[in-house]
């Protein structure tokens, strides 16, 4: 591409790529301004530069762009009142690369199989688009907003079926399962988690498109979702202050029946209630993103409220559910004679237990607690892998449903996505060879298969048409493949979104514990132009780390993972050391990181260790 006097190695470029401009020097002219700007006309390059007498006609400049997505505008002005300009595209797609190329190819076949789990249906005029269950051609509240995980990445719609199911809100307060091809709708009695969760989808949205209108509109309705559930007779347990469900296994719709009738996934006369702890969590995360969409739309009031309730409610939670270890599967509210023998129920490790170490509800000690026990059954486990729905399981016959087996579906099947919740967890608090061994361990299954399932039995074998629950069970399960994913985005990758299109973000790369010295890593959302992106080197001979960031983030939250016994002996940003002061390392069950701030987003960063 060509202006008057310029031109360009490329017309498009990726975010960290770099382009080579070619200045032709006009007759008379000796010196030249150049200024870069972003496709929001910010400007990022401005360039002063005197011509040497013995310069050739030409001069390359390499140019590092950075800023908004979208068309880019380099403008030269010469002493001769010349100007001249060109124009280029940068764009962000997702990918991570790495100098060993172990998990290059991890979020394209996840991608891959999250492509076929998509649903379109025609609703009065509307097309309502989602991510369907694995198992039943719906689009399900519950399988969609976990979904988010996954397709926020790469999906442009992200908000009909969030919408649906808020426009179509019940009077009550109380919000649908799912809403079928025909456009019926549902809800499933026994379930307690669909309000807490169209909040957590609505957050989402918000967070991958910043549309604060919207919020704005829905916010009344997902204020009335969640005190629909402090208030229903059928979801809120007074004297615990804490919700409740009916005797299910974890948060799935099978309620118990001691074998006598077929679980029916509605509420019985004289039905036994329970407190299951992964309602609870997830309603305590609600509570708390609600807060910050209050605070968004201006009303501060509310989200003192609603923190206040969800701090009340963890506070009850580890009161009555918390074991020592884990949380207990269910805490019996109503006498029930559970007519099974050879199940222990306070050794039932449930698989809410892991979606409640990412909710940031459940405090780190405890967060240890869960994964040591994970890690503890795997080493004693027959199972392929620990990722239990339920471990033990219930004995056959319990649930009225002859395909309900030990080790089927959530009666002890395992499950993707509690090994992507249970990595993302292990990342965090200090486990990350054991959040780096899960997802290899996963890996090396879906390149071997090219499938994923959302339940396997613990021999390995996938549920099939033959043996599943559903005879349309898909062969690329979009929710366990998306947690997954998360925890390889956010875990491995380290790059977490702390507010709305990634205006503030943290970067954790932890990839030295994946044995790789360089890698990068560009994370966009799909329905916005918001994106992160850094190399990463690390260079063992010399004791260094080198990072180069470039995103639209406002400020970043930097934490470097240092070398096992190794020690900080100097951190330089963008060519100045920085003082102690300005930083500070950490301790995380013997993972030591070094944490600081930087009010940019985009610089250098090198760490020198001893």
């Amino acid at each position: 591409m060509r202006g008057r006097s310029i031109s360009l190695d490329k017309q498009t470029i990726q975010v960290l790529e770099d382009i080579e401009l070619t200045i032709e020097w006009p007759e008379g002219a000796s010196s030249l301004q150049m200024l870069a700007t972003d496709a929001k006309g910010h400007r990022y390059c401005q360039i002063i530069l005197q011509r040497n007498p013995s310069d050739s006609a030409s001069t390359q400049i390499r140019l590092y762009p950075e800023g908004a997505l979208g068309e880019h505008i380099v403008h030269v002005a010469y002493d001769t009142n010349m100007e001249a300009q060109v124009r280029f595209q940068l764009n962000c797609q997702m990918s991570a690369s790495t100098d060993t190329g172990e998990f290059d190819g991890f979020y394209p076949q996840i991608q891959g199989f999250m492509a076929h789990d998509t649903l379109g249906i025609e609703i009065d005029g509307k097309r309502v688009y989602g991510y369907r269950s694995p198992d039943s051609p719906m689009i399900w509240i519950r399988d969609h907003a976990h979904q988010m995980k996954g397709f926020r990445y790469f999906e442009s719609d992200v908000v009909s079926a969030v919408e649906f199911f808020l426009d179509h809100q019940m009077p009550d307060g109380s919000i649908y399962d799912f809403v079928a091809k025909d456009g019926s709708c549902k809800r499933v009695e026994v379930e307690a988690d669909v309000e807490y969760l169209v909040v957590e989808a609505a957050f989402r949205v918000w967070q991958i498109t910043g549309d604060l209108e919207w919020v704005k509109k829905y916010l009344p309705r997902l204020d009335a979702a969640l005190q629909y559930t402090m208030t229903s007779p059928l979801r809120w347990a007074e004297d615990y202050g804490l919700v409740k469900r009916a005797f299910t296994i974890d948060t799935w719709d099978f309620a118990y029946t001691g074998g006598k009738e077929r679980a029916t996934g509605q509420i019985r006369e004289n039905e036994p209630f329970c407190i299951m702890h992964g309602d609870n969590t997830g309603f305590a995360q609600a509570c708390n993103l609600l807060a910050v969409l209050c605070e968004e739309c201006g009303q501060t009031d509310r989200a003192d409220y609603w923190r206040k309730v969800s701090s009340k409610v963890v506070e009850n939670l580890n009161r009555y559910c918390w074991n020592g270890k884990f949380y207990t599967h269910q805490v019996h509210i109503d006498p029930i004679e559970v007519e099974v023998e050879g199940v222990d129920e306070a050794r039932q490790l449930s698989l809410s237990n892991t979606y409640g170490m990412n909710r940031g509800v459940v405090d780190h000690q405890r967060c240890v607690s869960i994964i040591s026990e994970y890690m503890e059954r795997r080493e004693t486990t027959d199972a392929f892998a620990e990722w239990f729905s339920i471990d033990p399981p219930f004995p056959e016959g319990a649930f009225g449903y002859g395909r309900l087996i030990p080790g089927a579906y959530v009666n002890g099947g395992i499950m993707p996505l509690v090994g992507g919740e249970l990595a993302r967890a292990a990342f965090d608090h200090g486990f990350e060879e054991y959040g780096v061994d899960i997802l290899r361990r996963y890996k090396d299954m879906i390149e071997e298969t090219g499938e994923t399932y959302l339940w396997y039995f613990p021999s390995g074998e996938p549920s099939s048409k033959e043996t599943s629950t559903s005879p349309e069970a898909l062969p690329t399960d979009g929710w366990g493949s998306s947690a997954m994913l998360y925890a390889f985005v956010e875990g491995l990758c380290g790059v977490v979104d702390l507010y709305t299109r990634f205006q503030k973000a943290k970067i954790a790369p932890r990839w030295d514990i994946a044995k790789v010295r360089q890698a990068q890593v560009r994370v966009c959302y799909g329905a916005s132009l918001a994106y992160v992106a850094y190399e990463w080197e690390h260079i063992p001979e010399q004791r260094e780390y080198h990072l180069k960031i470039a995103s639209l983030a406002d400020c970043v939250a930097l934490e470097l993972l240092l070398p096992k016994d190794r020690t900080l002996a100097e951190l330089i940003f963008n060519g100045q050391a920085l003082s102690g002061d300005t930083y500070c390392v950490e301790d995380v069950e013997g993972s030591a990181y070094v944490k600081l701030g930087i009010s940019t987003g985009n610089g250098t960063i090198k760490l020198v260790y001893q």
